[in-house]
C-alpha cells in the first residue's frame, strides 16, 4: 500500500511547493541587502525601513484598509439581510429577479462591473451631484455591490443548515423574535459571519480592476499602487510590504480559528 500512495505523495508535494515555495522566496528576499530583488546581497532590514518611510505606501495601505472595513461590515449587514429574506421569506414576488441580481456579480467580469459603476456614478453627479468626485465613497459602494454576492452565500449555506427547532422552542416559551434573533439566530450563524466579513474584507483589499474605474486621482488604493510600481521594476519595498500583508494575514486567520474552535468547545 506504501508504494502505491508515493505518486499521491509526490503530487500532493509538488503542488505545495508550487504554491508556497514563491511565496517563501518573497519573504526571504525581503531581508535583501541589494536593490535587485532577484541577486542576494546579504541580510539587512533596509528596506523594511525604506516602507516605514514611504507615505504613498502607507497612505494607500490606510486607505486600502478603511475601506475594506467598512466594506466588510457593511457587505456582511445587507448580505445577512439578503439570506434571510431567501432562506426565510418563502416565495415572495420578484424573487427570481432577486436572486439575479445576487448572483450576477459573481460572474460577471470586473471590468464590466466597474465600468458600469463608473458611468452610473458619473451620471448621478451630473443629475443630483452626488456622489461629489470619486474616492472613498464610490470605492466602498462598488466593493460592497460584489462583495456582498460573496457574504450571501456563505451566511445562506449557514441559515440553510440551521436547526429551526431551537427557535420555535424559544417563541413557544415566550420570546419575542427579536429576542430568539439576538439570542438564538445570530450566535449560531457567527462562525459564518465572521467567514464573510473576513472573505469581503479580502476581497475590498485585493480589488485592482474595479478600483481603478471608480477612484479618483486623490484615492489611491495598495493594489494600485503596487501594480504601477510593478510595471516601473519591483522594487525590494513591495517584498517587505507583502510578507508584512503575509504575517497580517496569518496573525488574523488563527486568531480567527482559534476563535471558532473555542466557540464550538
Amino acid at each position: 500500500m506504501k508504494r502505491r500512495r508515493w505518486p499521491l505523495y509526490s503530487l500532493l508535494a509538488f503542488g505545495y511547493a508550487f504554491l508556497y515555495v514563491p511565496v517563501l522566496l518573497l519573504v526571504v528576499y525581503s531581508f535583501n541587502a541589494s536593490r535587485l530583488v532577484t541577486v542576494w546581497g546579504g541580510f539587512s532590514t533596509h528596506w523594511y525601513g525604506e516602507l516605514l518611510n514611504n507615505t504613498q505606501i502607507l497612505d494607500a495601505a490606510w486607505l486600502s484598509i478603511r475601506i475594506a472595513t467598512v466594506n466588510a461590515t457593511l457587505a456582511t449587514v445587507l448580505g445577512t439581510l439578503a439570506a434571510m429574506a431567501l432562506v426565510r421569506g418563502g416565495r415572495f414576488r420578484g424573487r427570481g429577479g432577486f436572486e439575479l441580481l445576487l448572483t450576477a456579480p459573481l460572474v460577471m467580469p470586473e471590468v464590466i462591473v466597474g465600468l458600469s459603476l463608473l458611468l452610473l456614478f458619473v451620471a448621478m453627479q451630473h443629475g443630483i451631484g452626488w456622489p461629489d468626485g470619486r474616492g472613498f465613497t464610490t470605492i466602498t459602494i462598488a466593493h460592497i455591490t460584489f462583495s456582498m454576492a460573496y457574504a450571501t452565500v456563505v451566511i445562506r449555506a449557514r441559515l440553510a443548515q440551521m436547526d429551526r427547532s431551537l427557535e420555535e422552542a424559544a417563541m413557544d416559551l415566550g420570546a419575542r423574535p427579536l429576542v430568539v434573533y439576538l439570542r438564538i439566530t445570530l450566535p449560531l450563524i457567527a462562525p459564518a459571519l465572521l467567514s464573510a466579513w473576513l472573505l469581503a474584507f479580502t476581497l475590498s483589499l485585493d480589488d485592482l480592476v474595479i478600483a481603478s474605474f471608480v477612484a479618483g486621482p486623490a484615492s489611491t488604493t495598495l493594489p494600485m499602487v503596487v501594480y504601477s510600481s510593478v510595471r516601473l521594476g519591483v522594487s525590494p519595498q513591495i517584498n517587505a510590504l507583502a510578507s508584512l500583508i503575509l504575517l497580517f494575514v496569518s496573525l488574523a486567520v488563527i486568531i480567527a480559528g482559534l476563535a471558532l474552535a473555542r466557540k464550538r468547545d
